[in-house]
């Protein structure tokens, strides 16, 4: 595949490294030749790299399959999850759960991406619902279009919320960008 096709969220090998591509940006700048610019997640230790690639140039694509997961439990170990199809036990560290540890519940339905027999990654539904556990009390007859308070939610999760949303509150968060969407 060539460096112009690839796309937010497909996993490359780049270095001999397996690594998901987090941003892109085709940039033809002036008589000089067009050149995408990556930024690149290492998804075995979860750093991060920026790197411009010629678009061109060939980019080997890693063969990752989805699995139905449901998870367990964390612990020092890490998070982990059964496969709904073999029913095996599988662990995932934290650098690779990156982010993906503010919105994971116990019993939750998620998609494991696997790469040559091993877990790579997780794929979260777009939506999730959390429960405020820390924030400002709420004021009478605040509204939408007031200005947002910090919260806290029972996952470790910080986002900014309306002025009516309290503790004990039930919000919906989209997964990709860690923002309030609505409540409950």
């Amino acid at each position: 595949m060539k460096a112009k096709d690839v796309r937010r969220g497909q996993v490359i090998i780049f270095k001999n490294t397996l690594y998901s591509v987090m941003d892109f940006h085709h940039h033809t700048p002036g008589n000089l030749r067009a050149m995408v610019h990556m930024k690149l997640r290492n998804l075995m230790t979860g750093t991060q790299l920026e790197h411009r690639f010629s678009s061109t140039e060939d980019i080997e694509t890693a063969d990752v399959f989805q699995q139905p997961a449901t998870f367990l439990y964390a612990d020092n170990n890490g998070y982990h999850f059964m496969n709904s199809e073999t029913f095996e036990e599988v662990t995932i560290s934290d650098e690779m759960l990156g982010d993906g540890r503010y919105y994971i519940q116990e019993g939750m339905q998620i998609q494991l991406s696997v790469y040559e027999e091993n877990p790579i990654g997780v794929q979260f539904p777009q939506t999730v619902t959390l429960t405020i556990a820390e924030t400002e009390p709420g004021l009478r007859g605040a509204t939408a279009s007031n200005s947002p308070k910090p919260a806290k939610t029972d996952t470790g999760l910080q986002l900014s919320v309306p002025p009516f949303v309290n503790v004990g509150d039930q919000v919906v968060v989209n997964t990709e960008t860690g923002e309030y969407l609505s409540r409950a």
